[in-house]
Order: structure tokens, then sequence, then C-alpha cells
């Protein structure tokens, strides 16, 4: 469950997240999890939202999927991490990049066929919130698929209110049966788990990652 005591105030946080993928914004290496944006299967023609795009390596890829009747957007808060998408994309035709909060997206209700994120909804405290935004963002029969990090059992206290463990990608993480009942409280039909890792320790705790479907 989200509950205010299972986060670190929200202006630490802020200041753990912006401060790691400040860092990150042009380093080497890969931000992800698994591959969200190939369980989507990405068809000509289609919207493709990605949240949490970071570096934008996945917008870019979707836009080539989709061709040039589609279309690809990607969202992050952080401006460090979109100025090096943008510079990524050069301008690319049907590629746009938006600054917001995952839970609060800048784009109409019903905008994408799919909705993708990889590594990203741990960092938020209330991921049923996060889901029910990829609800509305999502037209009737759309569908998202998502790669995150879970925790193989609810973490200690002294690890989910430390907000460097949430930036570095484990200490928001929650168990996969609290997941995915903030995913089926959105009103998803069709979730289903398609890839787990095996767990791994981080920061003294275990955390694996998943890969889920589910459509609108």
């Amino acid at each position: 469950m989200d509950r205010r005591e299972d986060h670190p105030p929200a202006d630490e946080l802020s200041r753990a997240l912006q401060g790691r993928y400040d860092r990150l914004a042009t380093a080497p290496g890969s931000l992800s999890c698994g591959d969200a944006l190939e369980a989507a299967s990405p068809a000509p023609g289609e919207t493709i939202v990605d949240l949490g795009c970071g570096r934008g390596r996945d917008v870019l890829r979707a836009a080539a999927l989709v061709g040039p009747a589609g279309l690809a957007i990607g969202v992050d808060a952080n401006e460090a991490m979109l100025a090096e998408a943008r510079t990524r994309a050069g301008g690319a035709p049907r590629v746009h990049f938006l600054r917001g909060d995952l839970a609060a997206v800048p784009l109409p209700p019903g905008r994408a066929d799919a909705v993708v994120s990889s590594c990203a909804i741990n960092h938020a405290p209330n991921k049923r919130a996060v889901y029910r935004e990829i609800h509305r963002l999502l037209r009737p029969g759309g569908r998202f698929a998502v790669s995150d990090v879970i925790a193989e059992r609810p973490l200690p206290e002294e690890v989910r209110s430390d907000p460097a463990a949430w930036a570095a990608c484990y200490g928001g993480a929650i168990p996969e049966a609290d997941y995915l009942a903030a995913i089926a409280g959105a009103g998803f039909s069709g979730v289903r788990v398609v890839r787990r890792t095996a767990p791994y320790e981080r920061g003294g705790v275990r955390v694996l990652s998943m890969t889920v479907l589910g459509t609108r």
C-alpha cells in the first residue's frame, strides 16, 4: 500500500532524484530494468507515451517503429534528462518530449495507444496514482507495458525513509502483490507478468525487476 509514512518527505525525495539524474543525464550505460517497449509491440501509426523517458532511447526506438504516421512522446521530471533527449532526437519529426510528473502528465485523456515505462514508477510515492494516470492517458482498448523494480518482501522503515535509496531505484520498491493491486485498482484488465529477474541485493535488501502488461 502507498501510505504517507512509506516515503521520505517530498522535498528530500525530489532533491535526491534530481541530484542523481542530473549526474546521469550525459553518462553512458542503460537506465532500464527491462524492455517494456518490445513488450508493448508498437505498430505503425500508433501513439506511444514513455513515462520516465530519461535520455530518450526508447522514445526514438518507438518513433522508428510507429513510422511517419505515428507519434512518440517522452515524459520526464528531470530537465537535464530531457535536454539530453532532445539533443539526441536532433529535431526528428513526430518525436516530442515533455516535462511532467508521472502522476500528472500534461497530455489529454485517451492520447496514447500504448504507454511504456522502464525503471521509473518505483520512484513514485503513490504508484496507484501513476497507474490511474496511465489509464487516463490510454484510449479504450489501449495497453501498457511497464518494467519496474519490486521488492522481494516489504522493505524496512530505514530503507523506505531514505531518499538516496529511492533515487537508487530500490527504496521505493514494493512487493509484487502490492504492485499488482495498484494496477488492478486503476481498472485495467488482462494484467499479466511476462518477465521476472532473479532477486538481487541492493542496500542490504533484496529486489528484482518484472515486466507487466495490461489493457484499458
